[in-house]
């Protein structure tokens, strides 16, 4: 295996790394109004906080995996970063805008003095988390199907790119996706009533998400959908996404939650392999018929010896505070650790 194809995997691995972890963060934000039960207020208040002690150990830690994918991205393929970051600017800067605040409304909710605040503040957090995980999908809808590049190798994407019905199909799968993997995280962390209620969430959110799924899929059979380099390859990991969710969802209808977890980490992870994998080697499909291949996107030969020294350093280090604090902050909130929002 060459050194520029090393560098893609690690690539891969660390954007599929924050869709596995920051993934849960989105989707806990966009869920937690709504996992209280809706019995009485306060019941409905209790639940949201719990939902937040959830991924309360771990937030911001997460987007550690972001900020590495953007390292590499910048380091080892400057080609791939000047054409994707500049085509993509409007889905950039909405994903960055949720991050803030989301963020923002997460540490400054307990501060609100009454229930309208807190109103404005809980909006804030679900638009927070949705409008992340929903651009986040349309990203890999776009790279699935392909971009309108120029002759220069630049693109821009318009209105009809964005909200073509393949392109939006995989926006709300991926939405509905983090939305169940969140759920999936307070099960395993909650306590028993919040948990049951998590499992029920995470069952119709995974339904709905195969539902949208099979019409991108339907939509590729049509020829309206991905096009894809691999198609045999494809047709693999494609088949693994489906029996990643058929297993969640039967692990969430059995009140498994360890299982359903790891399940929907898997499904979450394994969009970017059917983009990286479909496209080999091409990192970047037009929709034109041309594409940007991996020895056209990569940096030379000498500052990849570089950048691999580094490598060698930081990716453990990341590994290694990832497992200690899951470590640390294992077992359900309410239990051994203090509430923090």
């Amino acid at each position: 295996m060459s050194l520029e194809t090393l560098w893609l995997a690690l690539l891969g691995l660390l954007l599929a790394g924050y869709f596995v972890l920051g993934g849960y963060d989105y989707g806990v934000q966009m869920l937690h109004p709504w996992l209280g039960g809706g019995e009485r207020r306060k019941a409905a208040r209790t639940g949201r906080n719990a939902a937040l002690d959830a991924i309360a150990p771990f937030f911001l830690g997460n987007e550690v995996w972001l900020v590495a994918f953007t390292g590499v991205l910048f380091g080892a393929f400057p080609h791939l970063e000047g054409t994707l970051l500049s085509g993509l600017y409007p889905l950039i800067v909405a994903i960055l805008v949720g991050l803030v605040l989301g963020n923002a409304a997460i540490q400054l909710r307990g501060r609100a003095r009454g229930e309208r605040g807190r109103r404005v503040w809980d909006a804030l957090i679900v638009g927070g988390g949705a409008l992340p995980a929903l651009c986040w999908g349309l990203v890999v809808g776009l790279l699935l199907h392909g971009v309108p590049r120029r002759a220069d190798g630049s693109f821009h994407i318009g209105f009809g790119d964005v909200f073509s019905p393949f392109v939006l199909a995989c926006g709300v799968t991926t939405a509905l996706l983090f939305a169940a993997h969140g759920a999936g995280f307070v099960a395993l962390r909650a306590t028993p009533d919040i948990s049951a209620r998590a499992r029920e969430v995470g069952t119709d959110l995974l339904s709905g998400a195969a539902a949208v799924g099979a019409l991108a899929l339907l939509l590729t059979l049509f020829g309206a959908g991905a096009s894809m380099t691999n198609r045999g390859t494809s047709a693999v990991v494609a088949g693994l996404f489906a029996a990643a969710l058929a297993a969640a969802w039967w692990c969430f209808t059995r009140g498994r939650h360890v299982p359903a977890f790891v399940a929907t980490c898997c499904a979450t992870a394994l969009p970017v392999a059917l983009v990286g994998a479909g496209h080999y080697p091409y990192v970047l499909i037009s929709s034109a018929g041309t594409g940007l291949t991996v020895g056209h996107a990569v940096t030379d030969d000498a500052t990849l010896r570089i950048l691999s020294a580094f490598g060698v350093l930081v990716v453990p280090v990341i590994l290694a505070y990832q497992a200690w604090s899951w470590w640390v902050f294992r077992g359900p909130t309410g239990r051994r650790h203090p509430r923090y929002f």
